[in-house]
């Protein structure tokens, strides 16, 4: 399957957080979305992905945009982790089961390894996939980069 294209309608999803509240994307319409997918808990490069989104909550909204963490790591898992990493705005979703099922619904979940990519999907007030950056695996995404990004939009 291919990477999701900028101009498709996104997939609904279903998928609980870290505190097994449940969120689905069709009932964020009117808000625009960052899913901003990481390859697993508990690494270095995740840990800092995630505390980055957690540090611009506020510059976020203030584009209309709610972020969220997703990995294939279950709910248990991330609410460890989340309170391990200090983040409590910042919902953090769990693909576990089926095992990557939103990955690879947009095309990005790497069989082989049984992760997503380092991604980050932007989808707007509407459902329509406005931005999509696969990133290398061992770097962090840089959050301004992307809020600049969005802001261009």
């Amino acid at each position: 399957m291919s990477v999701i294209v900028v101009g498709a309608h996104a997939p609904n999803f279903e998928l609980k957080d870290q505190h097994g509240e449940m969120h689905r994307l069709d009932e964020l319409r009117g808000t625009r979305v960052l899913l901003s997918f990481h390859p697993l808990a508990w690494t270095d490069v995740c840990r800092r992905q995630m505390e980055a989104l957690e540090m611009n909550v506020d510059a976020l909204s203030s584009l209309n945009v709610r972020a969220f963490g997703i990995s294939v790591d279950p709910v248990p898992s991330k609410k460890a982790w989340a309170e391990a990493i200090n983040v409590r705005r910042t919902s953090l979703l769990s693909d576990f089961w089926p095992h990557g099922a939103v990955a690879s619904s947009l095309g990005i979940f790497r069989e082989k390894d049984g992760f997503s990519e380092r991604a980050s999907i932007l989808i707007d007030e509407e459902g329509i996939v406005r931005l999509v950056v696969v990133h290398p695996l061992g770097e962090v995404p840089t959050v301004r980069q992307l809020l600049d990004e969005i802001r261009s939009l």
